[in-house]
């Protein structure tokens, strides 16, 4: 068994890492199932490397949290892309070191920088034996179960690797293994597969990939690795080996089997670094896998020590991104997409064009105002830019190459999938649609909303059973979920028999509630908490709201121009009140009674903003205290509240790790 799965190790770098197959794919699948057959005959004898390992091991229910021994900082980006960019790093490198015009070229090791996910290997005793993602740089989440599924991180290490060694990379996914993976999405759609997605791109599948609790899909997706620095590594005292430059390293890590770049190379002054930028610039889109720009990192180690650390960033290294990458195309048409919160979003639909590495059809045009600042019609030629190497937008149009009958761009006065009235607000960019209560693309989160803990509360309904009960078609508006029935529940993924149960219950519990708790839960823009409060207390009942003029609504307190025409824009809305009357008749009750006469109490006329922790309550209840004895309670400190406090930033030891807390002057 130990011969087979040192064969299998050799036989998997050469293919995976060295790109030099030694056997043919027929001979290592036949080695391959000889150690399975005996590792099923003795499966207490079977090491945590073997390479059996790595088409996935039993699901977890959960990512454990991990401390980096060493923390994972980031590093500081060039904010000029052209290559001009590279010379102004050397330059303050140089005044840093105190070096002269007359010194030597300060030397550097020029890398790529891939658009993937940071990870850290740690190695024991030359065994993988934790992978962790960066996190917050302190706190990652333990990933190895998924990362022994890639098969260009090595399981096991020579003999001559140190005892104790963390290996920093990039988990990254191939764009050939991308768009594999794509093709294997759109055939499970067009299978009628429920849950399947295509993904946007290789990051991001990279990302779904390393959080999948079940090994087994990671292992599906093949991620592969580069490696480009290290983490805790056993002291030189005690044979741990000592490095004189970056170069050197990487070249040590390449020598225990880890992927290291081919371009990565030492570059002399800032000359080599705008030659290495733009020589890697002009093959970016040649390249098997997206980056995003490059790594310069001054390459004696002794120099590094020296230059030292800025805040939490080396002042011995710098990423320098490439210009948001721009291309021509035409647009087909403007649609109007509703988020899920009701914002309107005008996007243009575009002829098929290819930027920053994907192939682009959509392209953001963020509100009214900017789509009429640009003045984009449907026909006209337009540069298209991936902004941030992400979000697709359209830079600026050809108006030499516009038919000038085409109409200009107007945003709807009806929302495009529901039909309510859509409105803009006074100082807001955005429209809204205001049917929440009846608009399908805001269905989700007015469901997530209503189900909150401080509005009518449905214990167990959060985000992703909520995601099931939409996407399965049992929910379409809020009176539905008192509809739902225990087989539909049983039948959802992950939903056991006591599960459907508890959430029975849960919504039979919610419909014993309150005024305040219902008039929050019904999702009316810039009705909070409090306003839902005061509209109860002044009110009396949720009929006196519905039909409460603006001047009505202003007489109350926490009420102002903008609260009341939201309130009367969401009951004017005949969808919103029929779905009011059906959670009435699904059997919602709340006492109701007369308006109160609001007495001035103790803390009349205060706003409070509650902040940290309080040693016996929790800040719901001292929220309640607070509104109890008069007062208000804000989200935070503005100029409205007239506080003027100054925060400073502590951090505190504790046996959990380091936090950070803020703390009032």
């Amino acid at each position: 068994m130990q011969t087979l799965r040192q064969q299998l190790h050799l036989h998997s770098h050469a293919y995976y890492t060295l790109d030099q197959p030694e056997i043919p794919d027929a001979d290592y699948d036949k080695l391959f199932q000889a150690l399975q057959s005996l590792e099923e005959k003795y499966p207490d004898s079977i090491p945590p490397d073997s390479p059996t390992r790595r088409v996935g091991a039993k699901p977890l229910d959960f990512f454990a949290n991990v401390r980096h021994r060493v923390p994972m900082l980031s590093i500081r980006t060039e904010t000029d892309n052209q290559a001009s960019g590279a010379e102004n790093f050397d330059a303050r490198v140089r005044r840093e070191l105190g070096l002269s015009q007359s010194d030597p070229a300060v030397e550097y090791v020029a890398e790529l920088k891939f658009d993937g996910l940071a990870m850290n290997l740690r190695y024991e005793a030359g065994v993988l034996v934790q992978a962790a993602t960066r996190g917050d740089g302190e706190m990652g989440e333990d990933v190895t179960q998924n990362m022994r599924t890639v098969r260009q991180i090595p399981l096991q290490l020579p003999l001559d690797a140190p005892s104790v060694l963390e290996v920093r990379g990039e988990v990254y996914m191939a764009r050939a293994d991308f768009e594999a993976l794509n093709a294997r999405q759109r055939e499970k759609i067009a299978q009628g597969a429920k849950g399947e997605k295509t993904f946007v791109n290789p990051r991001n599948a990279a990302a779904g990939a390393v959080r999948q609790l079940d090994p087994a899909i990671a292992a599906s997706r093949r991620l592969s690795f580069f490696a480009y620095g290290l983490g805790e590594i056993t002291p030189s005292d005690q044979g741990g080996p000592q490095f004189a430059s970056h170069m050197a390293l990487l070249m040590q890590l390449k020598a225990w089997g880890f992927p290291v770049a081919e371009q990565t190379q030492v570059a002399k002054g800032a000359d080599q670094l705008v030659a290495f930028h733009q020589s890697i610039g002009k093959m970016r889109d040649s390249l098997p896998f997206d980056i995003d720009g490059v790594v310069y990192k001054v390459n004696p180690l002794t120099l590094q020590r020296e230059l030292g650390f800025v805040t939490r960033e080396p002042r011995w290294a710098v990423a320098h991104k490439y210009p948001a990458q721009e291309q021509l195309t035409t647009v087909l048409a403007i649609d109007v997409q509703v988020g899920r919160t009701g914002k309107l979003t005008p996007v243009a639909k575009l002829a098929p064009v290819f930027v920053g590495g994907v192939t682009v059809t959509n392209a953001t045009l963020h509100n009214e105002d900017e789509a009429r600042r640009k003045d984009v019609r449907i026909g006209d030629t337009v540069i298209v830019r991936r902004a941030g190497d992400v979000i697709p937008e359209v830079v600026s149009v050809m108006l030499d190459k516009r038919d000038h009958q085409a109409p200009v761009f107007s945003m709807p006065s009806h929302c495009p999938v529901c039909g309510s009235d859509a409105v803009r607000e006074e100082d807001e960019a955005d429209y809204r649609c205001t049917g929440g209560l009846f608009c399908s693309a805001q269905r989700k989160q007015a469901i997530f909303h209503f189900a909150h803990r401080r509005a009518v509360e449905v214990d167990g309904l959060g985000e992703k059973v909520i995601d099931q009960l939409v996407d399965a078609g049992l929910i379409r508006t809020l009176p539905d979920l008192y509809k739902l029935g225990f087989t539909a529940l049983a039948e959802l993924e992950r939903m056991a028999d006591k599960s459907a149960n508890n959430l029975l219950l849960a919504l039979e519990q919610s419909k014993q509630t309150t005024l305040p708790r219902f008039v929050f839960g019904l999702g009316i823009r810039h009705v909070g908490q409090a306003t839902a409060k005061a509209l109860a207390q002044s009110m009396g009942t949720l009929d006196a709201i519905m039909n409460a003029s603006e001047e009505r609504l202003l007489a109350v307190d926490d009420v102002g121009p903008i609260v009341a025409k939201s309130i009367r824009l969401f009951f004017d809305q005949a969808h919103n009140r029929e779905v009011v009357e059906q959670l009435r008749a699904c059997g919602l009750t709340w006492t109701e009674g007369e308006p109160q006469v609001l007495a001035l109490k103790a803390l009349s006329g205060k706003t409070f903003v509650i902040t940290g922790s309080l040693p016996s309550l929790s800040r719901d209840q001292a929220k309640d205290m607070v509104e109890a004895a008069g007062g208000k309670v804000a989200g935070s400190v503005s100029k409205k509240n007239q506080l003027r406090d100054r925060w400073r930033r502590r951090r505190q030891q504790t046996d959990q790790g380091t936090r950070t807390r803020y703390y009032r002057a």
